[in-house]
């Protein structure tokens, strides 16, 4: 309950009568004063009438009342201003996810930098979201600058900044469809072939133990069980650790695999001076490469050596528990969402079910008393 109060600046009462003071007929007359908590600064106004201070002394108890009252000297603060406090925040993320973040708030200045956080509204999002897809922008993309948005939107929530983000389901653009290019295993093998030798083990271990590039070159020798076929990875480049918990899950691979990668040294993949290689040595070799490839497209990345591993868990008949634990997802629907197209097609199995239920029970209808 907030403590409230209406002044008269124009009349006062002294000893039962009331007298004009040295204000009247100056400005606005009545100033509303209210404190959204015992102790707490107090906040005003100024307004023509009475009945407008009492109007605006409702308004401000509802909002307290709510949870919805925000400092009003934080009301004016823009969005491009509260960028620079969250990224201040954020700067103790991993360097390559605070650049990320940097130019993910570079395109959301573009929008809304001068643009009051308090006056964004979900219209705002929706068609900021509709000018970068008429861009012709990835769908994929969008749908990552718009979760970044949303994130900072819904810190400026925790904040106390605003009373609700104007980011929700209704405004969020679709992902888009995941469809990401599968080699075959010719093209592997010849992709391997056309690396330099000293960086073919990444190319290893991408396409037969699904790691992603900074695991790769990360990936220490004594991370290796030779005798179990096991691969642990514990860091990604230069000698970070890896972003989440799952990231850690041991990968059983075939002895095949861990007889033909490298047992010397301190890391699997070096630079051809025996030192550990870098991420884009290899992204390096692998655009030197894959031109040679018949086949790939031009885009083919590294990465997507890993799609490589999950085609062959796939069709081999593996669930997508399975497919999920050895891909190091959070969660099956990352899982679902990247390679739900994979599994086989079971629309004819599904028919068959259907119709064996529908001949079999109209069979029984038919056979029983009832029936008769």
């Amino acid at each position: 309950m907030i403590s409230s109060h209406i002044d008269d600046r124009w009349v006062v009462e002294r000893d039962g009568v009331k007298v004009r003071t040295d204000r009247y007929g100056k400005g606005k007359r009545y100033r509303a004063r209210y404190r959204p908590e015992r102790g707490g600064k107090q906040w005003s106004k100024a307004f023509d009438t009475k009945r407008d201070a009492r109007a605006w002394l409702h308004a401000k108890a509802a909002e307290v009342a709510a949870g919805t009252w925000v400092d009003p000297q934080r009301e004016k603060l823009t969005v491009g201003q509260w960028c620079d406090t969250w990224l201040a925040g954020y700067s103790s993320r991993k360097a390559s996810t605070y650049r990320q973040a940097e130019t993910h708030v570079q395109i959301i200045r573009a929008t809304f930098e001068d643009k009051p956080v308090r006056s964004v509204k979900p219209s705002d999002v929706n068609a900021w979201v509709a000018a970068m897809q008429n861009d012709g922008r990835a769908q994929s993309y969008v749908y990552a600058v718009y979760r970044r948005f949303a994130q900072i939107m819904g810190d400026a929530v925790h904040d106390g900044l605003i009373p609700r983000s104007p980011c929700s389901r209704r405004t969020a653009p679709s992902q888009g469809q995941q469809r990401p290019y599968v080699a075959t295993t010719a093209q592997v093998w010849a992709l391997h072939d056309a690396f330099p030798e000293h960086l073919r083990p990444a190319v290893l271990l991408a396409a037969f133990a699904g790691l992603r590039l900074a695991e790769c070159v990360g990936l220490r020798v004594d991370d290796v069980d030779f005798e179990a076929g096991v691969i642990a990875p514990a860091v990604q480049y230069p000698a970070e650790p890896l972003k989440t918990d799952f990231s850690r899950t041991p990968v059983p691979v075939p002895f095949e695999l861990v007889r033909i990668i490298p047992q010397d040294g301190e890391h699997v993949v070096m630079s051809e001076y025996g030192r550990q290689s870098s991420p884009w040595a290899v992204e390096r070799a692998m655009r030197a490469a894959r031109g040679s490839v018949d086949g790939l497209p031009d885009g083919f990345r590294f990465h997507d050596l890993r799609h490589y591993f999950a085609s062959l868990l796939i069709s081999a008949g593996l669930d997508v528990k399975v497919v999920q634990a050895r891909m190091r997802h959070k969660n099956a629907t990352t899982t679902l969402n990247t390679y739900g197209h994979l599994w086989p097609d079971k629309d004819e199995t599904a028919r068959s079910a259907v119709a064996a239920a529908m001949t079999n029970g109209r069979s029984e209808s038919l056979l029983s008393p009832e029936g008769s």
